[in-house]
């Protein structure tokens, strides 16, 4: 947590986060051109406090093409408030963390990811694949303690429920335990989402020493900017925020879940 304060205690750095909020996935040329100038400083140093931000994971890299893109990532921020402000404030905290937006349209110009989230979890990646792959442990951590009913096979579905009313449905693509599993994703909790044509989240498992691992969770392949793809910046960092919880520590972080 200290890397993550000290990487918000320069103004450029902040200035670098606003921009992404603004519209993610900039290449370093836009962030150079967009700030450099009014903070003085060369390309070297832009790349420098970039490289603070990774090191925090306040921000992500993604090679598209050949240009590096960069995507805030909100939940290291979302940690912190869990720790200090959740309990009191849940509703207010949840409702500040719609931090990613879509990418800029170019014609014929490679399509980047649309929500990319990152974390560490202290926990071997086979704990977490545990933890995933376990319909009975969904409510305890995913958005409004949705619960679900899984075919774990690749070609199988998964469907999401709050109470009895189906509200996400996915079908598996790939699974390869305990490292990597991906998704379709078709929202159906309103009118708008469910007209989406099915989106696609993808699960990366790497482990990081012998009882760590990282996630990263892309949620990507929107057709422009949906109402799924501006819908699901709510939910997913206080999902993952909470399966660190109980992946880690084996208590669930529970947050009220809205009046039906």
């Amino acid at each position: 947590m200290d890397d993550v304060f000290g990487a918000l205690s320069h103004p450029f750095r902040r200035a670098v986060l606003d921009l992404l909020r603004e519209r993610d996935g900039r290449t370093l040329g836009e962030l150079e051109r967009a700030l450099a100038p009014q903070a003085g400083l060369t390309r070297f140093g832009v790349m420098k406090h970039i490289k603070v931000l990774e090191e925090a994971h306040l921000v992500l890299a993604r090679k598209v093409g050949r240009e590096k893109h960069h995507y805030l990532n909100p939940t290291p921020i979302q940690l912190i408030a869990d720790r200090w402000i959740s309990r009191f404030a849940a509703p207010h905290v949840a409702a500040m963390t719609g931090l990613k937006h879509l990418l800029e349209e170019r014609p014929m110009a490679p399509v980047a990811p649309k929500h990319v989230y990152e974390l560490f979890i202290k926990a071997t990646p086979q704990a977490l694949w545990d933890v995933l792959t376990d319909d009975s442990k969904t409510p305890l951590y995913e958005h409004f303690n949705m619960t679900s009913r899984s075919d774990w096979r690749a070609g199988g579905a998964r469907t999401y429920f709050m109470g009895e009313r189906q509200v996400i449905a996915c079908s598996i693509l790939e699974m390869e335990p305990p490292r990597r599993l991906v998704l379709s994703f078709h929202a159906q909790w309103a009118p708008d989402v469910a007209a989406d044509r099915p989106s696609r989240v993808t699960w990366e498992i790497t482990p990081v020493g012998a009882d760590a691992c990282k996630l990263t969770l892309t949620h990507d392949d929107f057709d422009g900017e949906t109402a799924t793809s501006k819908a699901v910046v709510h939910g997913w960092p206080e999902g993952l925020s909470r399966l660190k919880t109980l992946v880690e520590t084996g208590e669930p972080f529970f947050m009220s879940a809205p009046a039906a």
